[in-house]
């Protein structure tokens, strides 16, 4: 073995047709599936499981011990699905044993330069994290959500599902699918039209969705009153009731 082979611990598991570039470190129980692609000076600590054909890039590290002084080496695991790309310096960290023992992503998600994920967490599919963006420990990110450059969520809020929060905002509490939230302090600027139109969304769902918004958040409604009110528009559009669904998941509170 060449000094500048990849090393790559005997209990770590290689799927088919996967390369793996030079300094790059495999640790033990790590599986990798087929087709992936590990560029060189990565890092990859197990227990992990890494799906098929996702591809990592130089500098980043996947599976390390969580950054949580509850932490006492206790053993922990990361799951990552297929499809995902993992961009220079991306940090992915694997669960505690507090918070249930995994951080959970899904596929087809795009990880920028410099982008965090720490413990606990569970990423949908089809997200981006923009470079820089990060989320605190046991967060969860539902399929499609955008994070901007150098955004931050707190601990243990919920981003919803075709969501988009703005760059450099810090999010302190939930985002409910569809929103947009943006600026300092954070709040929500309306729906998140160029995103549900991209994703082919009509434009009686749009217009739905834009109506509900107005009533949870233009007509000063109590939100239980502005939920009740909202059901009446789930006839003219079903996604309205995942935005209501989004909203009464929220334990922390959504941000208004």
């Amino acid at each position: 073995m060449s000094s500048n082979s990849p090393i790559i611990h005997p209990t770590a598991k290689i799927g088919a047709d996967v390369k793996i570039g030079p300094w790059t470190i495999v640790g033990a129980d790590v599986e990798i599936g087929d087709g992936c692609e590990i560029s060189s000076h990565v890092i990859l600590k197990g227990p992990m499981r890494l799906g098929k054909r996702n591809r990592i890039f130089q500098f980043s590290s996947v599976g390390e011990d969580p950054s949580d002084k509850k932490y006492h080496g206790e053993i922990t695991r990361i799951e990552i699905g297929d499809d995902n790309i993992i961009r220079e310096g991306a940090t992915l960290h694997r669960g505690t044993e507090i918070g249930g023992g995994i951080t959970r992503v899904g596929s087809h998600n795009l990880f920028m330069p410099y982008t965090h994920v720490a413990h606990d967490c569970i990423v949908g599919n089809n997200t981006i994290f923009s470079n820089n963006s990060a989320i605190s420990g046991h967060v969860i990110v539902e399929d499609w959500a955008i994070l901007g450059g150098y955004a931050g969520v707190y601990q243990f809020l919920r981003i919803g599902a075709h969501s988009f929060v703005g760059a450099q905002t810090h999010v302190n509490m939930d985002v409910p699918a569809f929103v947009i939230v943006n600026g300092t302090p954070p709040q929500a600027k309306g729906i998140n039209i160029t995103g549900l139109e991209r994703r082919g969304f009509s434009k009686e769902a749009i217009q739905a969705l834009r109506k509900a918004f107005k009533i949870m958040y233009r007509k000063g409604n109590i939100l239980e009153e502005a939920l009740v009110e909202m059901q009446s528009l789930v006839a003219e559009a079903p996604d309205v009731a995942t935005l209501i669904a989004s909203v009464r998941a929220s334990s922390k509170g959504i941000l208004r």
